[in-house]
Formats: C-alpha cells, structure tokens, sequence
C-alpha cells in the first residue's frame, strides 16, 4: 500500500472522528438556544470535515499511483510468464523433432547362421514347422506361488457350499 493511501486514509477517518465531538457541542447549544456556540460548533465541524475531504483526496491519488504499479506488476508477470511458456514450448519441440529424428532411423536385424540354416531348411522341406510349435506349446495348467515357482494345478472335482 502506498504512503500516500495510508496517510490519507487515516487522516480521513480522524478527521471525521474528530468532527463528532463540534456536532455534539452544536446539538446541545441548540437544545439551550445558544446561537454563539452553535456557529463556533459547525466552524470547527466544517474544518474537520474539509480536512476529511483534502485527506480523501490524497488517499484516491494513493489508491490510483497503488493501481498503475500494480498494473505494471502483473505485465511483467505476465511478460514473464510467456517467455517461460515459449521456452517450455521449444524446449518440447526440440524434443519431439529429436524424437521423430529417432523415429525415422531404421533398425536392422541380423540372424545367426543357425537361424539362416533352419529358416533355408523350412522353406524347402515346404513345412514351416508352426504344427511342431502348436504341439509343443500345450501344457498343463500351472499355479504359481508367491515366490514365482510353478506348481501343478490341481483339479477340483467337487464344491460343497452351505448356506
């Protein structure tokens, strides 16, 4: 809060406080009929009451210079939060054209003479050898434990349920 707005705000409110005390005075002098007392009252009320409206004054001039630095304030963050967004964002373009870069690379794949062996032998024999595979790979239903041995399942020949 700027000084100028502290200032003007507490001279307004003690100003206007101060004030009760002349209007306080002029109601009694009129309740007695003492026009004297009752002019020197609204003097001294009228005083208050343009110092409370010199205070205001100032306190708006406060609360204006408070709102244009806040405004330059949030620019700048603003300012500053786009630039950090930009640099994130090419930041995550560099790594998604490094990434397609490492995409469009091919890879290649050798297989051992064992392997340029068999597959020469499955292709003139004309037999693929997947029957062979089929075959091999049914098994018997295993369960396996909490330390990951397998155990042959067992086959559950009845359930008894009672209610």
């Amino acid at each position: 809060m700027n000084t100028k707005t502290m200032e003007g705000l507490a001279g307004a409110a003690t100003n206007m406080n101060l004030m009760n005390t002349p209007m306080r005075v002029y109601k009694e002098a009129r309740r007695r009929g003492d026009l004297a007392v009752m002019e020197r009252a609204m003097k001294y009320a009228g005083e208050f009451s343009d110092k409370a409206k010199e205070y205001k004054a100032q306190a708006d001039k406060g609360m204006e210079e408070d709102a244009k630095e806040a405004g330059k304030k949030a620019e700048l963050q603003r300012e500053e939060a786009i630039r950090k967004r930009r640099e994130e964002r090419e930041k995550l373009e560099e790594k998604l054209e490094e990434n397609r870069n490492a995409d469009t690379s091919t890879d290649t794949v050798e297989i051992s003479e064992e392997g340029k062996v068999l597959l020469k032998d499955g292709i003139e024999s004309d037999s693929t050898g997947f029957d062979e595979i089929k075959v091999n790979a049914v098994r018997e239903p295993v369960t396996y434990t909490k330390t990951g041995e397998t155990v042959p399942a067992e086959q559950v020949t009845g359930i008894s349920v009672s209610v």
